[in-house]
């Protein structure tokens, strides 16, 4: 019941959070979470067909070069630019409406990108897909978390973020079958790559509109009523799904409705309320944003320069690759809500870094060929795959509600922007050279940002496992419950400043 006419108590988040799998839990995870395989198949299309495109009679004049460094940076670019611009959108206008929007803008973008004529059309439609996908990390991430039970969220999460590689191997073995000249000719395979992700993008957009608006952000923007109602529909198919009554919710949380928070007080937020959690999304950020970025554009140019891999193979290479990364997500999950955030962040960080050394010291001495490259690879992106999704993870959850989706376009487009840019003009331009003492450079930089961000998450990272979202983050439009302290934790920091 409310209490006063902007203000209202209600037991929503707990109702959400006490909800068994079901159905409907799928139809979000399926709706939201499969946009990411599309950005796996654009990212892993490009890098695997860059040779092809660069050479003589692909119908395009550009450089392998420009393909995976300028048009790499420019797609990375565009993202972070969506991400910030979609993020402050997201907050204000509502999570359903901005994911509906930019996969819209994704998908435009895409089938332009299969009509270009010249190395600028190219640049352009890179970025505006970028620009696509860079909103959908917001809007997407907040969305999922927000409608995700407490006690699953860290596996869901982690695994749809790692769903970006089921989208890497179909675009590693799809480009194997473009770029077969006995298929199709030289300038038309490499299109049909991008047509495809089209296709797939219309029918996410299909399940999409089906998904709900937040409840949670709903109740913050004046729409308690349609939040409540909602929640009641969604217990009544649990309930006939399963067969039987859902326990009762006890905690409650009130909220004052308010609007959309300035810049001003969303940085005040996140730098002088919660310094040391913003310290942890940058380091998480900044080194996966520059291994990932790097290896995902440029892995088909490494094995071509150093092991004479003709370009309509590398996609054989980048799925075992690919595999190994879904992998991760896949089977180690379940541990950050189990064995917490803390052990599981800071662990595959390291690990992850540590692997790598090893490996940049195995491709220094010669010792390895495509195959037991890849094998290398394959090992330490298991573990980085896991850590790297727990970055979105750790960003959307640590945070208040009204700043969740700026904050992750924030921390998304600040980190991607440090690593992610640089990431592949370093890397094209260490590995470009030929020479191997310049590719194992660009090797230890990626691991040495992983390790320093494993180190950050060993002192900084937050026990967020099985907990709701308003008690890691007091949301700051919440006021103490009557007879209670922090609403729905049961701490004293109700007006939402919780120092860590």
């Amino acid at each position: 019941m409310g209490r006063g006419e902007a203000t209202v108590t209600t037991r929503v988040p707990a109702r959400l959070d006490r909800l068994p799998w079901s159905r409907w839990h799928w139809m979000i995870v399926i709706g939201l979470g499969t946009v990411w395989i599309l950005d796996g198949l654009e990212v892993t299309v490009v890098g695997s067909i860059a040779s092809r495109i660069s050479e003589e009679g692909s119908g395009l004049e550009i450089t392998d070069a420009q393909v995976t460094g300028v048009a790499a940076a420019l797609y990375v670019a565009g993202a972070c630019s969506g991400a910030l611009f979609f993020g402050r959108l997201t907050d204000r206008y509502g999570r359903k409406k901005l994911f509906l929007v930019t996969l819209s803008v994704y998908l435009a973008a895409t089938a332009l990108t299969a009509f270009s004529f010249t190395a600028w059309w190219f640049f352009l439609f890179r970025f505006l897909t970028g620009f696509g996908i860079g909103g959908e990390y917001a809007a997407i991430n907040s969305a999922i978390d927000e409608l995700i039970p407490s006690r699953f969220r860290g596996r869901v999460d982690l695994i749809i973020n790692g769903s970006f590689w089921l989208g890497a191997m179909g675009g590693a073995l799809l480009s194997v079958l473009a770029l077969d000249t006995g298929l199709f000719p030289k300038d038309v395979g490499w299109r049909l790559t991008f047509a495809l992700g089209v296709i797939l993008g219309l029918a996410i957009l299909l399940v999409r509109r089906h998904v709900p608006e937040s409840p949670r952000w709903m109740l913050v923007h004046g729409r308690a009523p349609a939040a409540e109602r909602l929640v009641d529909e969604v217990e009544e198919k649990i309930e006939r799904e399963t067969g039987r009554p859902l326990p009762e919710a006890t905690t409650e949380i009130t909220i004052r409705q308010r609007g959309t928070l300035t810049f001003r007080e969303i940085a005040r937020t996140v730098f002088r309320v919660y310094p040391r959690r913003a310290t942890l999304g940058f380091a998480l950020f900044i080194g996966q944003a520059f291994l990932y970025n790097a290896i995902t554009f440029g892995f088909g140019s490494i094995l071509v320069t150093f092991f004479e891999v003709p370009s309509g193979a590398t996609g054989y290479y980048f799925a075992v690759i690919a595999f190994g990364n879904f992998l991760g997500p896949l089977l180690l999950g379940h541990l950050f809500d189990t064995w917490g955030r803390r052990p599981m962040i800071a662990g595959t960080y390291l690990l992850s870094g540590v692997l790598l050394f090893a490996t940049a010291g195995l491709f220094g001495a010669g010792v390895l060929t495509a195959v037991t490259m890849t094998l290398c690879w394959t090992g330490v992106l298991f573990f980085a795959s896991a850590g790297a999704s727990s970055a979105y993870l750790t960003v959307s959850e640590i945070f208040p509600m009204e700043t969740r989706a700026m904050s992750i376009a924030f921390f998304y487009a600040v980190g991607t922007a440090a690593g992610g840019i640089s990431g592949p003009l370093v890397f094209a331009g260490l590995t470009g050279s030929g020479v191997v003492a310049d590719a194992v450079i660009a090797f230890c930089v990626g691991a040495a940002l992983m390790v320093a961000a494993g180190l950050v998450a060993l002192f900084f990272a937050v026990a967020a496992e099985g907990r709701s979202l308003e008690s890691i983050a007091t949301p700051l439009s919440a006021l103490p419950v009557e007879g209670r302290g922090d609403p729905g934790t049961g701490g004293s920091a109700a007006t939402g400043r919780r120092h860590e």
